[in-house]
């Protein structure tokens, strides 16, 4: 493997031809490709009690440890989400994660992040915590411009507390801050080759990890775009040109350009075992890859469920409404009250005939989600027959026509309601009333 020497710049690099700030930035392709290595195994990480609390007020401890258990029984006996970081300061933060640990779950194994600060590993050693995140920045735009460093000065002070973490016997994770705008061959790779040279040394069975982060979004997950912006290539560089294999990668991304999930799904596909996210995307600024979406990614991928508990999805969702009284949108995907209702009459008409035209999945089976259906302007006598199989469960012959002569006078009201400037959904009381008015025959 070919040694790369730092590039000890006097001025930081800010990669003004990709990064012009002054305008949106510019995606450049080099025509190179990296080939498809997705790993025989590949799983979740979850930040929902570090980056998560960035973005939201703090979680109580019963909170926090709800949620743990609610992603444990997600993620299942075989650890498809495999672990947890949490912040480890406040007296707050310490009693949730004794409390977790308390529980004993072998998945999703509790672990800290904390400064690049040399005191602060004893206090995840104090924890009893095995693994820690600590941040080692990675970027010009950070270690020139934040830190006032030179990249000799970075490297030899992330280095050091790397060392500290080892002499702990503490496994570390160097969270590699805003990658996606670093001089990949003239710091990152140096950087790394370092970090597997001292990995080599230890007597830990793995020391060391790498999380590659994608501060603010820029990562793109097209074949033959150039670094530092190519998710393939930069994965493809860490495990090639620094030494690091598939299974000491970590993939966390945001959400500043709406690709957070498909990038995090082209980091697996480019060999990166572990894509870091958060319940509902909750997270710094725009927000982490969703967690509940890596699920199904990951479903898809492996063509199985490897033990993952998908109705928890819909329980996670209803304890962000009802517990934490987060605001979820209603069209929010596998989780929104409204996403897979259907209000548009040419789409009824599609579900009457079969619910797998219009639905994504079997929603019910999955995530305990029935099919639904809101009645509005749009929804025509197919929209009015569709409601009332689903609300009084008829299925097969026992369907209701769209041409029975109830429906008809119900859709007829639903039109004058319209007409007379209505802007609201018709209720399911109103439709009960409409119903047994016009259908009596099913209260009987």
């Amino acid at each position: 493997m070919k040694t790369y020497e730092l590039q000890d710049v006097k001025e930081g690099n800010l990669l003004r031809e990709q990064f012009p700030y002054t305008a949106v930035p510019n995606i450049v392709f080099d025509g190179k490709r990296v080939p498809l290595n997705l790993p025989k195994e590949y799983w979740i990480t979850c930040t929902t009690f570090r980056d998560g609390q960035q973005a939201r007020p703090p979680y109580t401890v019963k909170q926090t440890v709800d949620l743990y258990d609610l992603i444990h029984r997600l993620g299942g006996p075989t650890g498809v989400v495999r672990q947890c970081e949490f912040f480890l300061y406040s007296r707050k933060d310490k009693e949730a994660v004794n409390k977790c640990l308390e529980k004993g779950y072998k998945y999703p194994e509790v672990t800290g992040w904390i400064r690049a600060v040399k005191s602060d590993f004893q206090i995840a050693k104090e924890m009893g915590l095995k693994e820690t995140g600590v941040l080692t920045s990675s970027s010009d735009y950070h270690i020139f411009l934040k830190l006032k460093r030179s990249r000799q000065e970075a490297l030899d002070g992330y280095v050091g507390i790397v060392e500290e973490a080892l002499s702990n016997d503490m496994r570390v994770r160097c969270h590699l801050e805003d990658v996606t705008r670093a001089d990949f061959y003239g710091f990152v790779i140096p950087f790394v080759q370092k970090l597997w040279e001292i990995s080599e040394q230890s007597s830990l069975d793995v020391p060391i990890k790498i999380r590659l982060c994608d501060t603010m979004g820029y990562g793109l997950p097209y074949p033959e775009v150039a670094l530092p912006r190519s998710i393939p290539k930069l994965i493809d560089g860490i495990i090639n040109d620094g030494g690091f294999p598939s299974e000491r990668l970590e993939w966390h991304g945001h959400n500043d350009f709406h690709k957070v999930l498909a990038n995090a799904a082209c980091a697996w596909l480019y060999g990166c075992c572990a894509a870091n996210g958060t319940l509902l995307g909750f997270g710094e600024r725009t927000g982490n890859p969703p967690i509940e979406g890596l699920i199904i990614e990951y479903m898809g991928l492996k063509g199985e469920d490897c033990g993952i508990d998908t109705t928890a999805i819909t329980e996670i969702g209803n304890y962000f409404r009802t517990e934490i009284g987060a605001s979820i949108p209603d069209n929010y995907p596998f989780i929104g009250r409204d996403f897979n209702v259907t209000r548009a009459g040419i789409h009824a008409d599609g579900v009457v005939k079969s619910q797998e035209i219009y639905n994504i999945f079997d929603t019910d089976k999955i995530l305990n989600r029935p099919l639904g259906t809101a009645v509005t302007d749009k929804s025509g006598l197919a929209g009015i027959a569709l409601w009332v199989d689903l609300q009084f469960d008829l299925t097969g012959e026992n369907k209701i026509s769209k041409k029975d002569p109830g429906v008809a006078k119900i859709a007829k009201w639903v039109e004058e309601q319209y007409d007379h400037k209505r802007t609201t959904a018709i209720s399911p009381e109103e439709m009960l009333e409409q119903a047994k008015e016009h259908l009596p025959q099913y209260f009987k």
